[in-house]
């Protein structure tokens, strides 16, 4: 995949997010980090506090368990609305003409739901991997591989 000089890449799982910019070129990238973050998002069985509720129907067989919320991945999704919101930000400033964004195939589907109109349309292409736990050097031949 070509990555412009300048271009803005996004790379982000439902905990963490890079926002990088290429100070390199199309052919030998080098992406600097402008942007990281992390939030703490403990598994789903520690931010509970209860068993999952009962109902009774007066139907059928009488008692049925009700579906639990899953916090762990509520979270998650909420991180990915954080991440289109600073892709929003930065559209509308004119920060970057390109953005390339990398995320696991659920993060990328959340974050498609929340794209701006100015984040579309600059929105060169998409790599559906988590790479938030590799070295930025990883990240330059997943790029140039795509």
């Amino acid at each position: 995949m070509k990555l412009p000089h300048n271009a803005a890449v996004l790379v982000a799982d439902g905990r963490k997010m890079l926002f990088l910019r290429n100070e390199g070129d199309d052919v030998h990238p080098n992406l600097v980090v402008e942007h990281a973050e992390e939030q703490s998002n403990p598994k789903d069985g520690d931010q509970k506090s209860d068993a999952p509720g009962v109902s009774y129907s007066s139907f059928g067989s009488g008692r049925n368990t009700v579906e639990e919320t899953d916090f762990h991945q509520l979270a998650e999704d909420r991180f990915a609305v954080e991440a289109t919101d600073l892709l929003k930000q930065r559209a509308l400033s004119n920060d970057f003409e390109s953005l390339i964004v990398i995320a696991p195939p659920r993060t990328l589907g959340e974050l498609r739901k929340h794209y701006h109109k100015e984040v579309s349309s600059r929105l060169t292409g998409e790599i559906d991997k988590d790479l938030t736990g590799h070295p930025i050097a990883d990240i330059e031949t997943a790029l140039q591989k795509a």
